[in-house]
């Protein structure tokens, strides 16, 4: 295994708010129930003062980079004032540089937006919205366990580009219980019009450790599920949108803080629960955080890592898992300048894909074909 050099590849940042309203059924992230059904001032700025100490135990990690984007997820982090996100930006910017023009991504759901308004969101550096609406039907959302209106989540997107958001990504869920071709098309079509220039659109699957784990409700068959996926699909590309990867369209430019995920780059977490990926000169380690906000409040940052190194035998199926996620693929550099792994240790799995017909003929890149992303987890189980 080659040495790595960190220097070639992004830095990201991702942060989790953990607070939620209220927890939706098919949930499995990890979210709280906000104590006392709202967020007071005073846990606000504990938690924000604890993200700075988590930050500063991972500076080292950074080797010299600049923050290429953020990402701020949860839960519900449109819980967190706008004032609050420019003191925790003024810090982190404090301990390592962001890039010019960092990408800074905020999640928000329709119903929590009130906390303050867009442009005060916008005002602090946040740059790019993701609008958690999941569908514009009243009564999948309240089976969803959605407390925002059909009429909520069009306004919030409508008054997020008048904010001056010219980035707006719209999380949208089909095969939703007992949806109709109809009403899924009509959700596509309700984000399209209200302004979203990017859609995430993937459809529901049962998790455990959920509500509708533990008592499923009626999904569509399987027929209608694969109408849902064509007439989408062609929806959203004569509406304008490029399908870039498995579950992302776009209108204006990629995430750059999904695009890096999936092009194998590093990110580092901070947060209750909070995932990070980073490379160092000896091998790519991936950590995570302590789930519980109460648990992560009351330990030192340093003690909330769970820190692993990625086997040289996991590499192949890591960096794939990623990849191959994006319809145009990698660049076949990548493979070594990121794993530290020459791309001959795959070269025989790789020409048996090619000769099958799921991964293109291109010794420059390594993507699946149109018939590879159909059978995408059957291409990836092979690289295990």
């Amino acid at each position: 295994m080659a040495d790595l050099n960190p220097q070639n590849i992004p830095l990201s940042l991702y942060i989790h708010m953990p607070w939620c309203v209220r927890k939706c059924p098919y949930c499995d992230f990890n979210s709280h129930a906000v104590p006392d059904g709202a967020l007071s001032q005073e846990l606000e700025q504990e938690y924000l003062q604890a993200l700075v100490e988590d930050f500063k135990t991972q500076t080292d990690f950074a080797q010299g980079r600049k923050i290429h984007s953020v990402f701020i997820g949860g839960g519900t982090p449109s819980l967190i004032s706008a004032q609050g996100y420019v003191w925790l930006f003024a810090q982190l910017k404090a301990l390592i540089p962001f890039e010019q023009g960092c990408e800074i991504t905020l999640e928000a759901n329709p119903g929590t937006v009130e906390h303050d308004p867009f442009a005060d969101y916008l005002d602090a550096g946040i740059n790019r919205l993701s609008i958690g609406v999941q569908s514009f039907n009243a009564d999948h959302l309240q089976k969803l366990g959605r407390i925002h209106s059909s009429d909520n989540a069009v306004t919030a997107i409508q008054h997020a580009r008048a904010a001056g958001f010219e980035r707006v990504n719209v999380d949208l869920m089909h095969g939703l219980p007992e949806q109709t071709l109809e009403q899924a098309l009509l959700d596509l079509k309700l984000a399209v019009e209200s302004g979203a220039t990017h859609i995430s659109w993937y459809q529901l699957t049962i998790e455990p450790n959920t509500v509708f784990f533990r008592t499923q409700p009626v999904l569509p068959v399987d027929e209608v599920l694969e109408d849902i996926q064509e007439q989408g699909e062609q929806y959203l590309k004569a509406s304008g949108f490029i399908n870039y990867e498995v579950s992302a369209w776009r209108k204006e430019k990629p995430s750059a803080h999904n695009l890096n995920y999936w092009q194998f780059g590093d990110y580092l977490a901070i947060g209750a629960g909070a995932h990070g990926k980073v490379t160092q000169p000896d091998g790519v380690y991936r950590y995570q955080k302590t789930r519980l906000p109460k648990d992560y409040l009351a330990r030192v940052p340093a003690e909330n890592l769970q820190y692993k190194r990625i086997e040289h035998d996991d590499m192949p199926f890591e960096f794939m898992m990623n990849a191959l996620r994006l319809n145009e693929g990698v660049p076949a550099d990548f493979y070594l300048e990121r794993t530290g792994t020459v791309l001959t240790t795959v070269a025989p799995l790789l020409d048996s894909l090619k000769q099958r017909h799921l991964m293109v003929d291109d010794e420059n890149r390594l993507a699946c074909t149109e018939q590879g992303h159909i059978f995408l987890n059957s291409v990836l189980e092979e690289f295990l």
